[in-house]
């Protein structure tokens, strides 16, 4: 039997995108829709709303909070609903914890500071203060891609001493620096890049917060279940299906590639909203191969 640490939001979390209407509008009624199909048919024990696929950066502070407590009353006693307060700026993203945690979130995921790039100290009393700000349990989320500075495993070791950080969503694509936190801190750790899924298990890693959970939750759910039951082979087989929906949903900003999906499978989602752009003919025909080899056959008249 393979032993894993405690998943104190589940295993198989979505970071759901944001529906809008026809007019760019939040879909309140369409992400309550989203929501329960990603719980009640995919099987997910939690959603992480304004995040990155959440196109966070372009909603407003009022739409958040709208989006939150929407969800929570959908799904709330069924999932975990973890929502994205961090920003660039601290005391805003103080606010955001505060906003959240009054609309109903059970948990705030908080990405490093964008931008202004601080140092480590400074990313210390960042994550410190927003934690502080709330009872709300915290994920730190490091993506340094994104942000353009890395949590370092030192930073990563001291913040787990808080006693509200209790997990990490790991986008950072380092194996060696994973293993080095987990060896000396207690930190639930979730895999944020889903091609990591599986290795970043084998690791001591006790779930996922997935994009191609929208299109797929069921089969992380397996892949999960297989290797924490021991079948580590019947795992890998899960995820060696998977590899082309993996490749499929990020050949260009993920949440464009999920929105076309969701659209085309009659789920809500609506357009993104600028700077980004609506995927061209051309990439929902890619996707729709990628997707059928990836065994996905509701694209299978596109991929033709």
């Amino acid at each position: 039997m393979t032993t894993t640490r405690p998943a104190p939001f589940g295993t198989v979390l979505t970071a759901m995108v944001t529906p809008f209407d026809d007019g760019g509008v939040l879909d309140v009624d369409g992400a309550q829709r989203l929501a329960s199909y990603l719980v009640d048919d995919l099987g997910h024990d939690g959603l992480v709303l304004n995040g990155t696929t959440g196109e966070a950066p372009t909603t407003t502070d009022a739409e958040k909070r709208q989006l939150v407590s929407s969800v929570v009353e959908a799904v709330g006693d069924r999932a975990r609903i973890v929502t994205g307060v961090g920003t660039y700026d601290t005391a805003h993203s103080m606010h955001l914890a505060t906003e959240a945690a009054s609309a109903g979130a059970h948990g705030l995921l908080v990405v490093s500071p964008y931008y202004n790039r601080p140092p480590q100290e400074g990313l210390i009393a960042h994550f410190t203060a927003i934690a502080d700000s709330t009872d709300l349990p915290v994920i730190t989320y490091d993506i340094p891609k994104r942000t353009g500075v890395a949590l370092e495993p030192d930073t990563l070791c001291r913040l787990a001493e808080h006693p509200r950080i209790i997990a990490n969503k790991d986008a950072k694509g380092d194996l060696d620096a994973a293993q080095r936190v987990l060896a000396r801190a207690d930190l639930a750790w979730y895999s944020g890049d889903d091609i990591a899924n599986l290795p970043l298990l084998s690791i001591g890693g006790c779930g996922f917060i997935s994009v191609v959970g929208h299109l797929v939750g069921d089969r992380l759910r397996d892949l999960a279940d297989a290797y924490f039951s021991g079948d580590v082979e019947q795992a890998r087989l899960i995820n060696q299906g998977l590899l082309s929906v993996y490749t499929g949903c990020f050949r260009t900003q993920a949440v464009i590639l999920i929105k076309a999906a969701l659209a085309h499978i009659g789920l809500p989602a609506g357009s993104v909203r600028a700077p980004l752009i609506d995927a061209t003919p051309e990439q929902v025909h890619r996707l729709s191969q990628d997707l059928v080899a990836g065994g996905l056959n509701v694209f299978a008249v596109d991929a033709a």
